[in-house]
């Protein structure tokens, strides 16, 4: 099983940036896609940000511009950079990873605990 420990969240004014950061751990996998989504209260989780092991990603349309996805495969961490941040931004956001367990070579995920960004007006 692949534990996942985000960190960076917090309380931000409009127009401002955040750096959330989710570090991945455990034995025995090969990373596959990372990403990141987030959920806001009375909401459904939506995608915000995906990256594959590869660097090939995929960003909402409503953050796209503002916010940026990158990964370090060495760490088995990925990032997200947003900027310009506004008070509907607002949720909490969770990390998602895709991994193969090497013993069996099956596909699994694992979430993160959560992390909340609350944007200020």
């Amino acid at each position: 099983q692949v534990q996942l420990v985000e960190s960076g969240g917090g309380l931000v004014q409009a127009g401002g940036s955040l750096r959330l950061s989710c570090a991945a751990s455990g034995s025995g996998f090969s990373m596959n896609a990372m990403g990141w989504y987030r959920q806001a209260p009375g909401k459904q989780r939506e995608l915000v940000a995906r990256i594959t092991n590869y660097g090939n990603t995929n960003v909402a349309d409503s953050v796209k511009g503002r916010f940026t996805i990158s990964r370090d495969n060495a760490k088995d961490t990925v990032y997200l950079q947003m900027n310009s941040l506004k008070p509907e931004d607002t949720a909490v956001y969770y990390c998602k990873a895709d991994y193969r367990r090497l013993s069996t070579s099956t596909i699994s995920s694992s979430w993160g605990q959560g992390t909340q960004v609350t944007v200020s007006s």
